[in-house]
């Protein structure tokens, strides 16, 4: 017997609090049968692609380090938590807009399998229907140059590109809207869990009578956990209200810093309050003119990402620029990793997949080819992590059905079927 989560919500008339329980009574829809799947999928973005001597680790796959002053270092502490990605390329793309435009689509079009879709919109068509938003765009600094192929990563389908909200002051009032009011609010929202919870062990309660005795010990599990839910309803379930985030100019360069902290807190708040399965984080755009000023850097990140090997000085400034952002992946990765499961099954780390993207390989050259990825989180037990996987002109769109393959779904392509299908070899 499967329960259908949109009918136990409609028939217990809960909405959006009990999310984070339902996840006890049903199983996710829309996925394929066989194997561990990850139940959410996160893209990091951050621009201008890379210095490949800078951002390479040394080593083989299952023994490498990030060399001192890489590009990667900061990344050191989550190590065993990653899987690094070198080599994969974006056949028939080129240069800033055209490595945008294909970096989550593979080049798609609408007759594809994918049809022309990013890979985020794309899986959140599959699996965000039972889920308040079916995808959530967070961004930094994204809406200066309006939308357009430079400004935009997420695809609902060919040129109909999602726009990410910039805004930290409009995401919270979005999400947050219905439980601000400080400890008066707090106490309610938990007091509302509270009746959720107890509701849906009634549910359950009765349910149990109904089943055989294949399904009751299913079902005895998942009472079990709604058990461990009651006693710690705001400590242990991480779906908690974050602080408000603080004011100041979204395109202000100096609020760059606090604007991306703040997304990434509400991020992985609404992924703990089971809002969404599918988010992202873009952080500014390809050609982008941020300067990172808070590290005493003077010189546009663009300007910055071509400087050639002479320049031993901007080479560093680029270099220091990309470890910041190495960091807030970190600061991502690090947050989900403490953060527990609300049916306390390990970490939202461990049942997540996060992706670290760039638009280009090496930023000097503009060209597409060599483009580096990270891959953050367990994937609901389907990779190991702690792997330094290379590879020599791979498409990169067999990673995107590797993405695909491991939230549950059966695509066998993803973007232009003629450079290649099926998964990644050697990443499962």
């Amino acid at each position: 017997m499967s329960i259908g989560r949109r009918s136990v919500l409609h028939g217990l008339g809960i909405g959006l609090v009990a999310a984070p329980f339902l996840n006890l009574l049903t199983a996710p829809s829309s996925r394929a049968e066989g194997g561990p799947t990850a139940r959410r999928l996160i893209v990091f973005f951050s621009p201008n692609g890379t210095i490949p001597q800078h951002w390479r680790p040394s080593g083989t796959e299952t023994d490498f380090s990030f060399p001192v002053g890489s590009i990667l270092e900061p990344l050191a502490d989550i190590q065993d938590q990653l899987i690094v990605v070198e080599g994969l390329d974006f056949f028939g793309a080129d240069n800033h807009e055209g490595g945008m435009a294909a970096m989550l689509t593979a080049s798609g079009t609408a007759s594809d399998e994918s049809g022309g879709m990013s890979i985020d919109q794309y899986v959140a068509a599959q699996i965000g229907q039972d889920t308040r938003f079916s995808s959530l765009e967070f961004g930094v600094q994204t809406s200066a140059w309006g939308g357009g192929v430079q400004t935009r990563m997420s695809y609902a389908g060919p040129g109909a590109w999602v726009t990410p909200d910039d805004d930290p002051a409009h995401v919270y009032g979005r999400l947050f809207g219905d439980f601000m009011g400080g400890d008066e609010a707090a106490a309610a929202l938990r007091a509302r869990r509270q009746r959720v919870v107890d509701l849906l062990v009634d549910e359950a309660s009765a349910l149990r009578g109904r089943l055989g005795s294949e399904e009751r010990p299913k079902l005895d599990a998942h009472l079990d956990a709604l058990a461990k839910v009651e006693k710690g309803l705001m400590g242990a379930v991480g779906c908690g209200l974050p602080d408000a985030p603080m004011g100041g100019g979204t395109q202000d360069n100096a609020n760059f810093p606090n604007i991306t902290a703040a997304q990434i807190d509400m991020m992985v708040a609404a992924l703990a309050c089971d809002m969404t399965r599918v988010a992202s984080l873009q952080l500014s755009h390809t050609v982008s003119p941020t300067v990172c000023s808070w590290l005493g850097v003077a010189e546009g990140h663009h300007s910055l990402s071509h400087i050639d090997d002479s320049n031993v000085a901007g080479v560093a400034q680029f270099v220091e620029c990309e470890r910041w952002m190495a960091e807030q992946f970190k600061y991502l990765v690090q947050k989900l990793a403490m953060t527990p499961e609300a049916d306390m099954q390990g970490s939202m780390l461990d049942n997540s997949i996060v992706l670290w993207a760039k638009e280009m390989g090496d930023s000097r050259l503009h060209t597409c080819v060599g483009v580096p990825f990270v891959i953050a989180g367990g994937a609901g037990g389907r990779w190991q992590t702690g792997r330094y996987l290379k590879y020599s002109g791979e498409s990169h769109g067999k990673l995107m059905v590797s993405l695909c393959q491991a939230m549950g779904l059966s695509n066998e392509t993803f973007g232009n079927p003629m450079v290649g299908n099926g998964p990644l070899p050697g990443l499962a």
